[in-house]
């Protein structure tokens, strides 16, 4: 049997194997076919010569994650111990730095390489499109881009909208004006805003206009120029919805799209406008296009058990 000695300099064992050795199981959960041994400063393999190589190679990979972030997590080992190459997790230093301090100095940055990736795209692009499932960070890093913009007086305003499908059509039945018939379907958004912004600025923001929460249909015949504008839930658009949304762009606006092409909520038999606008505009210069997955979910573990286990019977269907 072959045998694999790595040690660990100038890096805290305890921290890189996790707590419970947890980081040392979840590559035993990868390595089956290995027997895969953690003391003190030093993991040896043993096993087959070929299964080896490999091992160093993503060990490797997680030592240089670990120098460059000083932390190790799930989603980081899945996504190291799963990808083709590092350039499929690795972004630059800059994408990963602090987007913005939020509430109590709560620091809020990209947690996972796709979110890291959906920052440099919005940075070299006026128009990005972030798809991916729930829970995987889309709008919320949407949200502390748009307020690092508004605090670097790089943009006037934020403007965020959603097609209000499901509120659309049970309106009538809440109560209160049309205000309040839509915030609880707004709420992500308000949710965000309120981890960014201290409650008697943001109160203020929303008096005065700066920051607008509004359904999508108050777009139409508005030219948003000076604004970072994000539209949520993109997939329950229409052709005619998104088409009358991508030409409100004006001068100096950033324009980012989030959605769930598995989610859609619109009658059977209509086209999803995010799903025509991606095949559309995918060759468009300045339109980026990232894709985030069950990987970059950062809720609750089992959230990602979920997203799979559905996908799985979806698939199956």
């Amino acid at each position: 049997m072959n045998e694999l000695i790595f040690e660990l300099e100038e890096i805290s064992p305890k921290e890189f194997f996790g707590a419970h050795n947890v980081n040392i199981e979840l590559l035993k959960k990868y390595f089956p076919k290995l027997k895969i041994v953690a003391r003190g400063n030093k993991i040896k393999a043993f096993g087959d010569e070929e299964l080896l190589e490999e091992f160093d190679r993503r060990l490797t990979m997680l030592l240089t994650q670990y120098a460059k972030y000083n932390k190790l997590d799930e989603n980081t080992i899945e996504r190291v111990l799963t990808s083709v190459s590092s350039e499929d997790y690795n972004t630059s230093e800059q994408s990963g730095e602090v987007i913005v301090h939020g509430v109590g100095g709560r620091t809020i940055k990209a947690q996972t390489a796709n979110q890291r990736k959906l920052v440099e795209s919005m940075r070299r692009n006026d128009m990005v499109f972030a798809i991916g499932p729930a829970g995987t960070g889309k709008t919320y890093t949407g949200v502390a881009l748009a307020v690092q913009a508004l605090k670097n007086k790089e943009v006037k305003r934020i403007i965020l909208t959603r097609p209000a499908v499901e509120a659309g059509e049970n309106l009538g039945f809440l109560p209160g004006d049309l205000k309040e018939k839509l915030d609880p379907y707004m709420q992500p958004l308000y949710d965000a805003l309120r981890d960014m912004i201290a409650p008697e600025k943001l109160a203020h923001y929303l008096e005065n206009g700066t920051i607008q929460i509004a359904p999508l249909a108050f777009m139409r015949g508005r030219t948003l120029d000076n604004a970072f504008v994000i539209l949520d839930e993109g997939q329950n658009t229409t052709h005619a919805q998104m088409k009358m949304f991508l030409t409100r762009m004006g001068k100096n606006a950033k324009f980012l799209l989030t959605g769930d092409p598995g989610q859609i909520d619109l009658p059977r038999r209509t086209i999803s406008g995010l799903k025509e606008a991606m095949l559309i505009l995918k060759n468009v210069q300045g339109v980026g296009m990232i894709f985030l997955d069950d990987k970059d979910v950062i809720r609750h573990k089992l959230v990602k058990k979920i997203i799979e286990a559905y996908d799985n019977i979806e698939n199956r269907g």
